[in-house]
């Protein structure tokens, strides 16, 4: 309603207004500021004499100018190596699904599938199921274990009765 009321007053005497802006006499710009045009020094024989003579002082002080770099070396104690990131890898429990997901997953971790397979097990059969045997059987530890058990739930597919007009 708004949006009508602000269209009528915009669109109101647009022509008029707009015929009044456009025979509005043009003002004149500001003076602009005299300057030398970069071409017309580039043209000057001084100038471009000045640009192409080498100066001889300039060209000794520069041939005695000498940069020498070294690095020192870099030394590795017999003790140190650099650290190289080797985990242990456990092949995945996926049984049926083993298509869906990946093959090897790193100790302490788990793959979406194992962790929807393992909250299912544990929401249908929670005295087998318990927290202390699902960190056993897929390598985890077990404060990580109870917080995923705490804080997810998989999701339940309940199917509800269609009303029929019998039913009313």
């Amino acid at each position: 309603m708004g949006g009508r009321v602000t269209r009528v007053f915009r669109n109101f005497n647009v022509e008029n207004r707009a015929s009044r802006e456009i025979s509005k006499e043009k003002p004149t710009p500001a003076p602009r500021h005299p300057t030398a045009r970069p071409d017309a020094m580039a043209d000057s024989p001084e100038i471009k004499e000045d640009v192409l003579r080498k100066d001889d002082r300039f060209l000794t002080l520069l041939k005695d100018v000498y940069v020498e770099s070294r690095d020192p070396p870099v030394r590795v104690k017999d003790g140190e190596h650099l650290p190289c990131k080797q985990e242990e890898k456990r092949l995945t429990k996926l049984g049926h699904l083993e298509a869906l997901d990946v093959k090897k997953v790193s100790k302490g971790k788990i793959s979406i599938v194992e962790a929807l397979t393992l909250l299912n097990n544990h929401k249908l059969q929670p005295q087998i199921w318990t927290a202390e045997k699902i960190a056993a059987e897929y390598s985890l530890e077990l404060k990580e274990v109870n917080s995923l058990l705490e804080f997810f739930v998989p999701f339940t597919v309940q199917e509800f009765p269609k009303k029929t007009k019998k039913a009313i």
